[in-house]
């Protein structure tokens, strides 16, 4: 029974979804102070589960590292810390354009981003798309056009945030020898790493007490170390495009909290705009859809 597996990964982007209400109660600091303390936090805490609750795993992924060749460790080395550096950029754009520019924008964003990952996968992966994918696509482009009258650094946000996880989501299609949240772990302490020069670029003020760094802590154990935990779980026995699916969980809670929430402005383009991106994700993702009606039935 698969029934635990989805809960996870439902779970974990039920989550995502709700990242909004710790990021906007501190959207007075700055979105490279905030990037940065949630990577230190957020490498501290995915190393203590490796060590503790994963140890033997994370051996074992060492093992395999350093027993594979030397073109194959460059090539995992080269795959990872490019990864690292995408993942960092794609969390400094998602704190700043939430904080600074509009929650839709960045709900949007994780809507278009498995179309853009797969559009990004056709081009270096040779990976094949049906007729029905295509008019979705079209779709897509279609309501990012209109979106874009009156809205065009919302849709520009958008699309630079979807673009720069879908680069990180099509370089894990080649990153498959380790086990995926070994990777993470890499992933996150090397964008630390990377990012040491800019702490001396933070900002003194507002003062950093009690409050930033308990919000801070939520968000990097919370909202992204159990969120990544869960999803890994799932895909133990979920393949990788049924998960899928459920990322739109994320971008669809995101929308619902920025609308009767936070009380962002929508007018009439705004909602035949996000309510054509919606239709272009459900015919875009028609056939998993069909296979997990199908599956539930039987």
């Amino acid at each position: 029974m698969n029934a635990k597996y989805y809960l996870a990964v439902i779970v974990a982007f039920v989550i995502y979804g709700l990242f909004s209400l710790p990021l906007k109660s501190i959207d007075n600091y700055a979105s490279l102070d905030i990037l940065l303390s949630r990577l230190v936090i957020a490498s501290v805490l995915i190393v203590l589960v490796s060590l503790i609750f994963r140890r033997k795993i994370s051996l074992e992924n060492i093992s395999i590292f350093i027993n594979s060749t030397k073109s194959e460790r460059r090539r995992l080395l080269i795959v990872n810390v490019v990864s690292s550096i995408m993942l960092a950029v794609n969390w400094y754009l998602f704190i700043y354009v939430m904080n600074n520019v509009s929650v839709n924008a960045t709900s949007l964003a994780y809507m278009l981003c498995p179309i853009i990952t797969t559009i990004l996968a056709y081009i270096f992966l040779k990976d094949r798309l049906s007729v029905v994918q295509w008019g979705a696509i079209g779709l897509s482009v279609f309501s990012c056009v209109l979106l874009a009258f009156g809205n065009f650094m919302d849709v520009f946000y958008s699309f630079v945030i979807g673009l720069s996880y879908a680069i990180y989501l099509v370089l894990q299609k080649s990153n498959q020898k380790l086990d995926r949240f070994f990777t993470l772990t890499f992933q996150i302490v090397v964008g630390t790493l990377l990012l040491l020069p800019f702490f001396q670029y933070q900002q003194p003020e507002p003062e950093k007490g009690l409050y930033f760094f308990w919000i801070v802590f939520l968000i990097a154990a919370l909202f992204t170390i159990i969120p990544m935990f869960l999803n890994v779980y799932s895909l133990n026995k979920l393949n990788s495009s049924t998960a899928g699916i459920f990322i739109y969980m994320n971008p669809i809670i995101s929308f619902f909290l920025a609308l009767y929430y936070f009380k962002e402005e929508m007018d009439d383009t705004k909602i035949i705009a996000y309510m054509i991106v919606f239709f272009s994700v459900v015919l875009f993702n028609a056939k998993i859809i069909s296979q997990l009606l199908r599956f539930k039935k039987a």
